[in-house]
């Protein structure tokens, strides 16, 4: 494993706090918080299909992603409704790092347009301890 990737995991295998970054159709950017969690080369968050930033996605997928030392740009998509069988082990591994908010009337679950956004992580730069690492992905 790349040293870089083993500080993402430390860092974002659970409940972060991520700069997301799209491009509406104008080509005027747009930047917001989100929580994610990193887990195998991307980062998985739950949202919902109507949102401002999966409109933007759906007309341009590439995004930018920064926090605590890390900016990055990937790819986004959306993987469906998270109840959907195919999304059932990142749904349990969200559930579970989001658990401390989770249940507060945010997300619902049972409506059709509450979907997991997976961002899959092209390349980035990460500080650490005095040393930056500056990686593509494959």
């Amino acid at each position: 494993m790349e040293k870089y990737e083993a500080i993402l995991i430390e860092r974002f295998s659970k409940d972060s706090l991520l700069a997301l970054a799209t491009v509406d159709d104008k080509g005027i950017p747009w930047v917001r918080t989100i929580d994610a969690i990193y887990y195998k080369g991307c980062f998985y968050t739950i949202t919902y299909s109507l949102s401002k930033k999966m409109k933007h996605i759906e007309n341009n997928h590439h995004v930018a992603i920064s926090g605590e030392w890390f900016s990055g740009h990937g790819t986004g998509e959306s993987l469906g409704h998270i109840k959907l069988k195919k999304n059932e082990a990142i749904a349990n591994k969200l559930r579970a790092a989001f658990a401390a908010w989770y249940d507060n009337g945010h997300t619902n679950e049972d409506d059709p347009n509450t979907i997991i956004l997976k961002i899959t992580l092209n390349d980035g730069i990460l500080y650490d301890k005095g040393t930056k690492y500056e990686f593509i992905c494959n």
